[in-house]
């Protein structure tokens, strides 16, 4: 997945500071199936006006369009805004707290991204671009994730994500989910990030032109809809930078050939595990992964050799009431039960900066 060039991240941090506002596993069906050839047919999507306002609906029978669409439990909702698919938590995607991990979390959310794109009739070569993006080379890059986890799903658990994009200024896109538990309906997390579109030969940033907006607009919300609409959430903060000296570093580390995506850059989420790989081992021990917020400022070649600092925020810089997931205020003694780090990644030849983070945790609970 691309990130951000080191000419465009002050533009970004500036244009976002005051707004309001990265995947793969694949589903299978327990029983047989029959891999038979599928007749290939466009997404029929149908324009129609109701008292004035456009909306757009999806036609009640939209073929199939490959054997990997009828393996999905994915579909379009009714209005074709939003994007909602179910998966399956695997053995191989649950860690040593004997849930999901939170790159695969990462991972899921990549995914139904992906495939909600794809469904519409956007590129398939993992920008999710339009005619007129492609014509122009233009791609869209990540300049921040914000992920939200109230319960981590466990082994088998079914997780079902709903997802949908709307635009976020002259230069971005953001894209929003929300994670269910289908066994009981309770929303298990929620995440939002923000896109800028960027030319593929040249690096910079362009502003989304009229014809490309039009192009995707008509498949986003008329109204704006945020997986965070609370005022002052934390989705909106801004990320001070990490000043050395570090309390905590993890050095040296070098992206796999497996951690590089099929634009041959390192993905989303192999950053989010280089975060974590300088987190004290207590915190590990004794808390979970509660959010963590990334703000992506340079691209990373897989010669690149990264370092990762950490250091605890001070308990002035941390906000001094946090809301739980049913909108209300948490009590003192779960604000005592929470640890906050500030995050930063950075090139080990140079010092350049990669990426900023600020992680929150809260005490594990007894199982």
């Amino acid at each position: 997945m691309l990130k951000l060039s080191c000419n465009v991240t002050n533009h970004l941090h500036n244009f976002f500071s005051d707004s309001r506002r990265i995947f793969v596993p694949v589903h299978r069906r327990t029983g047989p199936i029959s891999c038979i050839q599928l007749k290939k047919e466009p997404l029929r999507a149908i324009l129609s006006a109701d008292h004035g306002n456009s909306s757009l609906r999806v036609a009640d029978s939209v073929s199939v369009t490959s054997p990997a669409d009828s393996l999905r439990f994915g579909r379009l909702m009714a209005d074709g805004f939003s994007y909602k698919e179910k998966f399956i938590v695997r053995s191989y995607e649950v860690g040593i707290n004997k849930t999901a991990t939170v790159e695969t979390i990462a991972n899921l959310l990549q995914e139904v991204a992906c495939n909600h794109v794809q469904k519409v009739g956007f590129s398939t070569d993992g920008f999710a671009t339009t005619l007129t993006m492609r014509k122009l080379h233009l791609i869209w890059v990540t300049a921040r994730m914000h992920i939200e986890i109230y319960k981590y799903p466990a082994w088998s658990d079914v997780v079902e994500i709903e997802t949908w994009c709307q635009s976020e200024g002259r230069i971005g896109t953001r894209r929003d989910w929300i994670l269910k538990d289908c066994a009981t309906g309770e929303v298990i997390g929620r995440a939002t990030s923000k896109w800028v579109m960027m030319n593929q030969d040249t690096r910079r940033l362009q502003r989304v032109t009229d014809e490309v907006r039009d192009e995707y607009l008509v498949f986003c919300p008329r109204e704006p809809r945020l997986a965070f609409p609370e005022e002052n959430n934390s989705s909106l903060k801004k990320i001070p930078k990490l000043e050395d000296p570090a309390q905590y570093s993890m050095l040296g580390l070098k992206p796999r050939r497996a951690d590089l995506d099929m634009n041959q850059h390192v993905n989303n989420v192999t950053y989010i595990g280089w975060v974590l790989e300088s987190i004290p081992q207590e915190i590990i021990d004794t808390h979970e992964l509660k959010v963590i917020t990334l703000d992506y400022r340079r691209e990373c070649q897989q010669d690149d050799i990264v370092d990762s600092l950490t250091t605890s925020e001070t308990p002035n810089e941390v906000v001094s009431k946090l809301t739980g997931t049913n909108g209300s205020t948490t009590s003192s003694k779960q604000e005592h039960n929470e640890s906050q780090f500030l995050h930063i990644l950075r090139l080990s030849e140079n010092g350049q900066e990669i990426n900023r983070g600020r992680t929150q945790w809260r005490k594990k609970s007894s199982r």
